[in-house]
């Protein structure tokens, strides 16, 4: 296989960023940006100081005393504006997306539009910050709860979605009337410059257009894990949004716990689905191979572990291993390619060592090599693994941030489910079958312990309109869709009196002359 490079890319990158309205300088820096595609060099971007952090956070938290007054459908407005830039610039964002993470096209593009479809999610939502009214025990009362908005949020982005998932939080935290402060993996902190830059677009036509918004709503902080501590420490942000390892979450969550901060943390996943005798397989090997390759498995979502009902293994298996040979592994800006590369050395090496062990634990491989490296020395692309365990042990409970499919038999359903939820992590899960018992019991009580459960898609692919988030190591927290929004809002309880006579609750009585 020859894969075909466009070199250089930071040229493109340049004009991209230039065309986007960023004005940051891209030489001169400490902090060297690198695209995996062909591992060269992009930028060098100054990284943001410690004290300037703490300043844009300080400007941050004056912004949300003003911006908490401002209407909440007004606040929509300039959210919409926002979902206007994204529209107008997707394929540009995008292809930016795809040359700094190393997305297929399609991908890029796809992430461009998650963040268009959470801004209008928003927009919709600033009309429906909902509270309660709540039956009380006294005559002449009225009780109720009311949101408000909460300050500062912060959000610490990982480089598989180096955008969109600012947009998740950025998108509800902004309509619930906070400031956002923003800490982009240092893998991809191109596309957030250029995400800022659309910002500050659609904020000059919500100031020219009579909107009010102070200065320091949205702030961009470069650098590496000390900014990220900043953001974690600081005592004006009372929520931050966390998404990584479940090793950067042991960390985090602790420190935000020891201020009484909140915390949402999107961790480590290690998804897996399982394959019935009754399922469509032609669709299961569809959805198996989107979720286990896609994006070169670097998906929080992605598919690791496919639990095959001995009945069909050996009849879906060797399907599974045509169609993991026959993709198309290469550039991810040119078409027709399907599994681009991975972000970098370090995953590569965490990739070969899991591969080791699955090994040495009895595994057999298909696949895992890597594709080209004479041609793209500093690039690391790989095929795609199918690794048959002859059980769940090893390395099959540890995610591996990579293309490694672990593939084992089963044989009663009972204990499927059981080795399913028989790893740390929680976060997305599947089913495949056409069996009305076991999709529903799947989805039940007794069934998937994750956040994400699904019955004839993979897990990989989530919808903005439902939560997103998962249990267990994947750290408790939800983003995006449904009722996500009240995390970003402090909640009260409200009693009002509007008799001449002052009954205390339970029944109490204290009279006074």
């Amino acid at each position: 296989m020859t894969i075909a490079i466009k070199n250089p890319l930071a040229a493109e990158v340049d004009a991209l960023l230039s065309g986007l309205g960023v004005t940051a300088a891209r030489t001169g820096g400490t902090l060297a940006v690198h695209s995996p595609i062909t591992g060269e060099e992009l930028a060098r971007l100054a990284e943001t100081s410690a004290a300037d952090a703490g300043k844009a956070i300080e400007t941050a938290h004056a912004a949300f005393l003003a911006w908490r007054s401002v209407p909440a459908p007004k606040r929509g407005e300039l959210v919409r504006l926002l979902g206007e830039e994204l529209r107008a610039h997707k394929a540009a964002l995008g292809r930016l997306v795809s040359i700094e993470a190393g997305k297929i096209v399609s991908e890029g593009l796809g992430e461009v539009q998650e963040m268009i479809d959470i801004c209008d999610f928003a927009v919709g939502l600033s009309r429906q910050l909902y509270g309660l009214t709540i039956a009380t025990e006294r005559g002449d009362h009225r009780m109720m709860e009311s949101w408000h908005p909460l300050g500062v949020t912060g959000v610490i982005s990982a480089f598989n979605f180096p955008v969109a998932v600012w947009s998740w939080n950025a998108a509800l935290a902004l309509v619930c009337g906070n400031s956002v402060v923003w800490k982009p993996s240092e893998k991809t902190p191109l596309t957030a410059l250029a995400t800022s830059a659309l910002f500050e677009r659609a904020l000059k036509r919500f100031v020219a257009e009579g909107g009010a918004a102070p200065e320091g709503l949205a702030a961009l902080l470069i650098g590496g894990r000390e900014i990220g501590e900043v953001l974690v420490d600081h005592p004006r942000v009372p929520l931050v949004s966390a998404t990584g390892s479940t090793a950067m979450g042991r960390i985090v969550g602790p420190r935000l716990a020891g201020r009484f901060a909140r915390a949402i943390l999107e961790l480590g996943g290690n998804n897996a689905a399982i394959v019935c005798p009754s399922a469509d397989l032609d669709l299961t090997l569809r959805g198996v191979a989107f979720a286990a390759m896609g994006t070169a498995g670097q998906r929080c979502t992605s598919l690791r572990r496919l639990f095959v009902h001995d009945s069909i293994y050996d009849s879906f298996v060797p399907r599974l291993k045509q169609a993991y040979s026959s993709v198309t592994i290469g550039n991810p800006l040119e078409t027709g390619t399907l599994v681009g590369p991975l972000i970098d050395a370090a995953a590569y090496k965490g990739m070969q060592t899991a591969l080791d062990a699955a090994k040495a634990a009895g595994g057999s491989i298909t696949g895992g090599a890597r594709v080209d490296a004479d041609r793209a020395a500093n690039a690391y692309y790989v095929r795609p693994a199918i690794v048959e365990m002859p059980e769940q042990s090893g390395p099959v409970a540890h995610e591996t941030f990579a293309p490694i499919l672990y593939v084992m038999r089963y044989s009663a359903f009972e204990d499927v489910l059981e080795l399913h939820n028989a790893v740390p992590q929680g976060l997305s899960s599947s089913i495949f079958t056409n069996d009305l018992r076991e999709a529903e019991t799947f989805l039940s009580v007794r069934g998937s312990d994750c956040g994400i459960a699904n019955v004839n898609i993979g897990p990989s692919g989530a919808e903005i309109g439902g939560a997103f988030g998962g249990e267990k190591e994947t750290g408790g927290g939800r983003e995006s869709g449904s009722d996500a929004w009240k995390a970003y809002m402090r909640r009260a309880t409200n009693t009002i009196n509007y008799g001449k006579t002052l009954p205390l609750a339970q029944g109490v009585k204290f009279d006074v002359a």
